[in-house]
């Protein structure tokens, strides 16, 4: 019932708020035609995007073709542009009061000269929301599949040698549930295994709540293939904690027992709290994986269970899904782990990263939450993932491959 009456008051408030935005559109215009087709426009995909939110609600966001992936993404990047253009209309309602009290509207001066300047605002408004908007556009349709391969190079003084030049490639929150295009997503694999690294690491969210949602997957994970093998742990949404989606909890559990047989059928060894040792003739290095640790999320990652028969001064790699169980517990801890590999955070599937500019929403939540970090000669590294979760789409934040080469200093 608190969800009901939650939703109708949100969709009330917004009926009024489009209403606002359509009256400042046609002060911008003049045009009552123009207003109506914005106004028709706004509010049917608004209605549309509704529909498919509750109709889709009991089950959760997963699973959605095509076109209810589209109208949930269009109606979200509409409302927010249109917040972007309020601030246009409101600044020109707030001047607009502050001269009215001060008496300069009162003249046929005052009157022409506040006419012209809310004309220009309001288009000037409109203009330059027409860029977010298209941004948006693109990010729900063709960017949340422009897959981007990222290189690094990392440089250590206790490399083992033979390790130098090891190649590793991450791909992070596969989110499978929220996929619709095999193709594209068969590309995105085809780039991971393009990239013949030594070794493949999956840093967890195979899905996004159901195990059944990689089964048309299955096969483009099981045809990857690296000469030191494949490895995975769990992220947050491999739990299933939406208790609505499961009659009981017998249901629960063999949902999460699946999730992690589907990885170990298709050649993933799932590192769940534990290590294994990756061998080159009498060298090695220690990777490490845990269960998911996040602030908020589930805490089943045990980094003293994972690191158990491992020597102090192994060079060790470490699998942790959320970037915050590096900055909470991997820093502080007496083990020195030379690299954690991360994800979940998605840089927000939305912002900045051009021009040395490095900005997204996420980061007032994460303080890591995209790309190479150091910290007491420990590195950190978060993916930016694979697919998308929520919205469906990506804007300015692509989705990632990331490839590692190992040197020494």
């Amino acid at each position: 019932m608190k969800f009901w009456f939650l939703l109708g008051l949100t969709v009330l408030s917004i009926f009024f708020f489009k209403g606002y935005i359509s009256r400042g559109v046609y002060q911008a215009t003049a045009s009552k035609n123009v207003q109506l087709g914005y106004t028709i426009f706004s509010l049917g995909t608004f209605a549309v995007g509704i529909a498919t939110l509750v109709s889709t609600f009991p089950n959760g966001i997963i699973g959605l073709t095509s076109l209810q992936n589209f109208t949930i993404a269009l109606m979200l990047s509409i409302l927010i542009c249109e917040l972007i253009l309020s601030i246009f209309f409101i600044s020109d309602d707030l001047i607009l009061f502050f001269k009215s009290i001060v008496g300069k509207n009162n003249t046929i001066d005052g009157a022409i000269d506040s006419k012209n300047r809310r004309r220009f605002l309001k288009t000037t408004g409109l203009a330059l929301t027409s860029i977010p908007f298209v941004s948006f556009i693109y990010g729900i349709t063709k960017g949340k599949y422009d897959f981007q391969v990222i290189e690094q190079t990392l440089t250590f003084s206790d490399l083992p040698k033979a390790f130098e030049g090891f190649k590793i490639v991450q791909f992070s929150d596969l989110h499978s549930g929220g996929f619709d295009s095999f193709e594209e997503v068969k590309r995105g694999f085809d780039l991971i295994q393009a990239q013949q690294a030594d070794l493949i690491l999956f840093t967890g969210d195979l899905v996004n709540d159901l195990a059944e949602e990689i089964l048309p997957y299955t096969d483009l994970l099981k045809n990857l293939h690296a000469p030191f093998g494949k490895y995975s742990v769990l992220g947050n949404h491999d739990y299933s904690e939406d208790d609505g989606l499961f009659p009981d909890e017998t249901s629960k559990k063999a949902n999460f027992i699946a999730i992690q047989e589907h990885q170990k059928n298709a050649g993933f060894e799932l590192l769940n709290n534990d290590n294994v040792l990756i061998s080159k003739g009498k060298e090695f290095i220690r990777l490490l994986g845990v269960e998911n640790w996040g602030n908020g999320f589930i805490k089943e990652g045990d980094l003293d269970k994972a690191i158990r028969n491992c020597e102090d001064n192994e060079f060790s790699i470490l699998m942790s899904h959320d970037p915050t169980h590096w900055e909470k517990v991997v820093l502080k801890h007496p083990k020195h782990i030379h690299l954690t590999l991360a994800g979940h955070t998605h840089g927000a599937q939305m912002g900045i990263e051009r021009l040395g500019i490095k900005w997204s929403p996420i980061q007032y939540i994460y303080k890591y939450w995209a790309g190479l970090y150091k910290e007491l000669d420990q590195y950190l590294y978060v993916n930016r993932g694979f697919g998308f979760m929520g919205f469906a789409g990506r804007i300015g934040i692509p989705p990632e491959i990331t490839t590692f080469t190992l040197k020494n200093k």
